[in-house]
C-alpha cells in the first residue's frame, strides 16, 4: 500500500495524508487496548471507559515485555546501516550464515544471532508493531529498508519499556479441516465428479483446481449435499462458486442420490 501511495499522482500532501491514514490503520490492527475508544480519539471524541463489546475488550490480546526484543530488533537495523528490510534484519537476528550476510560483514555484528530464541514468525510480529507505533519507518525510495525514528530513543536507552501483542497461534481445532475420508460406496461419485469439473475446465479453458480442489470434490461425495444451502456448507465452496458451478454439480449429485430437485429451504 506505501508504495502504491509514493507512486500515485497526488502530490506531496495527498501523500502525506494517505501515509496518515495506513499508520493509523496498521496501529489499529496491533492495538491491545479497546478499539472504540481508539476509533474515536482518532475523530476526536472521547469514550470514558473500555466499550465492552469489541474483539480486545472481549477477549483481551495477550501481552508479553517485548522491551529486550525490541531494543535487539532497533539496534540490528541501526548497527547494519539502515539500509535492509525486515527479512534480512531477522536472518542477522537469527545468526544466519549465508553469503550475502557473509559479503556485508553483518556476521560480525553484535547483533548477529542474538535474536535465536525467537522464530522467524514472532520476530515479524516484533518489527510490524514497531512500524506501527512509530519507532521504525519504512524508506519506500530505500527498497522497503528501515530507518529509526526519534520516539524508538527513549525505549533504545532503556527509558521505556514496551508491551506488544503476543502471537496468537491457531490450535489443531481451529485449524483446516481433516480431509473427508471416503468409503468404497464414495469412490465412484468422487470420480463422477471429477470428471465434472475435467469437462467444465476444459470448456473454460482453465485448470481443474480453478473450479474446486480434490479436497472440495471428496467432502462432496462423503456428505453429498442435495440443496445450495447445503453445498455452501463444503468446504472451497462460496458464493461465488456457488452460482458459477452450483447448478451441474448439483443436478450430477441429486441424479446419484436417484432424487428429484429438492425445494430449496
Amino acid at each position: 500500500m506505501r508504495q502504491m501511495m509514493q507512486g500515485g499522482d497526488g502530490d506531496a500532501q495527498h501523500k502525506q495524508v494517505a501515509h496518515h491514514k495506513l499508520d493509523a490503520m496498521l496501529g489499529l490492527c496491533e492495538l491491545t487496548t479497546c478499539r472504540r475508544q481508539a476509533l474515536l480519539a482518532y475523530f476526536g471524541e472521547q469514550l470514558a471507559d473500555p466499550c465492552g463489546n469489541c474483539d480486545n475488550c472481549l477477549h483481551p490480546p495477550q501481552t508479553w515485555d517485548g522491551s529486550e526484543a525490541a531494543r535487539m530488533a532497533l539496534s540490528c537495523v541501526y548497527r547494519s546501516g539502515q539500509r535492509f528490510g525486515v527479512n534480512y534484519l531477522i536472518e542477522i537476528l537469527r545468526g544466519s550464515d549465508n553469503e550475502r550476510i557473509r559479503h556485508n560483514g553483518h556476521d560480525r555484528l553484535s547483533t548477529h544471532g542474538i535474536g535465536k530464541a525467537l522464530e522467524t514468525a514472532e520476530w515479524r510480529a516484533v518489527f510490524r508493531q514497531l512500524i506501527a507505533r512509530g519507532y521504525l519507518a519504512v524508506d519506500l525510495e530505500g527498497y522497503g529498508a528501515l530507518r529509526l525514528t526519534a520516539a524508538c530513543r527513549p525505549l533504545l536507552r532503556g527509558e521505556a519499556g514496551l508491551e506488544l501483542r503476543k502471537l496468537r497461534r491457531p490450535s489443531r481445532a481451529s485449524g483446516r479441516r481433516k480431509t473427508a475420508t471416503l468409503s468404497s460406496r464414495d469412490d465412484p461419485l468422487f470420480e463422477a465428479l471429477r470428471d465434472l469439473r475435467r469437462r467444465l475446465a476444459e470448456a473454460q479453458g482453465v485448470p481443474p483446481y480453478v473450479i474446486f480442489h480434490d479436497a472440495t470434490l471428496r467432502e462432496m461425495a462423503a456428505r453429498r449435499p442435495l440443496t445450495e444451502r447445503e453445498l455452501l456448507e463444503i468446504s472451497g465452496v462460496g458464493e461465488q462458486k456457488l452460482r458459477r458451478y452450483g447448478a451441474p454439480f448439483l443436478a450430477l449429485l441429486r441424479e446419484r442420490a436417484g432424487t428429484d430437485a429438492p425445494q430449496e429451504a
